[in-house]
């Protein structure tokens, strides 16, 4: 081969390493039991609001910290740490989409999406934000 193919060879290999390393966190939906594998990696979970457990929102002490539990797609209850305020209507949602990590049993939040029933919309979706 000529030095300019092996050069050329080098400087492709580098151009799909980089668009790999840049591309490469392709997000999927992770289950909890799935995010606890790797603590601390973020993850995406579908979940739905558990409303047999209780929601703890207090923003006299502090307006960044809602507690609440939700279930996965495959119906295992876990406590959600959300850092933000309490979405609004989070009762009313069909679905939580939350994105953050697995520490122990809790799972930290830093974002939520809602979808949202709608009589007139269809896939009508809130997002709450990380305060």
């Amino acid at each position: 081969m000529k030095k300019t193919q092996i050069v050329l060879l080098v400087l492709i290999m580098a151009a799909i390493a980089v668009l790999i390393s840049v591309f490469g966190d392709f997000s999927s939906y992770e289950t909890f039991a799935s995010a606890a594998k790797e603590p601390k990696k973020s993850y995406y979970i579908i979940g739905y609001l558990d409303t047999t457990q209780g929601m703890h929102y207090d923003p006299k002490v502090d307006a960044n910290h809602f507690t609440f539990f939700a279930k996965d797609k495959a119906g295992i209850k876990n406590k959600v740490i959300f850092n933000g305020e309490k979405p609004r209507d989070i009762e009313k949602s069909e679905q939580i989409v939350m994105m953050g990590y697995m520490d122990g049993d809790t799972f930290h939040c830093s974002k939520i999406q809602m979808k949202c029933p709608s009589k007139y919309k269809k896939d009508q979706i809130a997002v709450g934000k990380q305060g």
